[in-house]
């Protein structure tokens, strides 16, 4: 969906055509842009990979544009550029972070031509019924963005630029049209995958990454990063977590 408001600055989405045979998808998270991926993009693109790095609808602008969007909208960007990229290369990576990990992972169960994933701190886990109640009164009672974790970064000397509240309806989204689907599914995946959790996350559970790595059906290759909150690609972590998948986009190429 296209949108009338101005994208904040460093919040451009990148596509890089280097005519490479293996090519990267990134995906940024909930109330995020495509800043927080910035330097794992740029990382891919110096190994010589083509990249793909969409700005989601509704991110990296305003928090009353995303409310405006949600899961669909979301998916079909990402769809948009994994089969773009996917028409022009050999081989095809979807590295997603938070809600990023979460669409590459739909998207593999879609169907879309993807040879490798990797995913940071992904959501993928039906939230209780108690967590979806509070939030349906919530709207109900017209409240429709509540306070967000902003930048849960552990690093004194990094930041993210993300929207400082969580808007409810696209959450909604997110739980019931995006994670509920999925649940149970992930057996049905063979493609290997890299996953990447942080010990402390103050947005996700780390047992998400648990729940998906038991029940995925391919080989997985799982990381906890001791040093690093919930945007690990932007904190203590980020050396190690951006030389590793550079690491598996190349095994999966091989």
């Amino acid at each position: 969906m296209t949108s009338s408001y101005s994208v904040m600055p460093g919040c451009d989405p990148v596509s890089h055509r280097a005519g490479a045979r293996t090519g990267v998808v990134l995906l940024h998270g909930f109330t995020g842009n495509p800043s927080s991926m910035r330097g794992v993009a740029d990382a891919m693109v110096t190994a010589g990979f083509d990249v793909e790095l969409p700005r989601l609808p509704g991110h990296g602008t305003t928090i009353d544009d995303m409310q405006r969007t949600g899961w669909y909208d979301w998916f079909g960007e990402c769809r948009r550029a994994i089969d773009e990229l996917a028409a022009r290369v050999d081989h095809t990576v979807v590295l997603g972070q938070s809600m990023g990990g979460t669409l590459a992972l739909a998207a593999a169960l879609d169907g879309a031509d993807v040879d490798g994933l990797v995913c940071i701190n992904p959501a993928t886990r039906p939230r209780d019924g108690e967590t979806m109640a509070m939030i349906d009164d919530f709207i109900d009672d017209g409240l429709f963005v509540v306070p967000g974790e902003g930048s849960d970064i552990a690093d004194p000397d990094s930041s993210d630029i993300a929207y400082d509240g969580t808007p409810l309806l696209p959450l909604k989204s997110l739980v019931d049209e995006g994670i509920v689907p999925m649940d149970g599914r992930f057996g049905e995946l063979t493609m290997p995958l890299r996953l990447f959790t942080s010990r402390q996350d103050n947005v996700v559970d780390p047992s998400d990454s648990e729940h998906l790595a038991s029940a995925y059906g391919g080989e997985v290759e799982h990381t906890w990063l001791e040093r690093s909150y919930h945007v690990a690609t932007l904190d203590h972590d980020r050396d190690q977590l951006v030389a590793e998948s550079v690491s598996f986009v190349r095994k999966v190429a091989a």
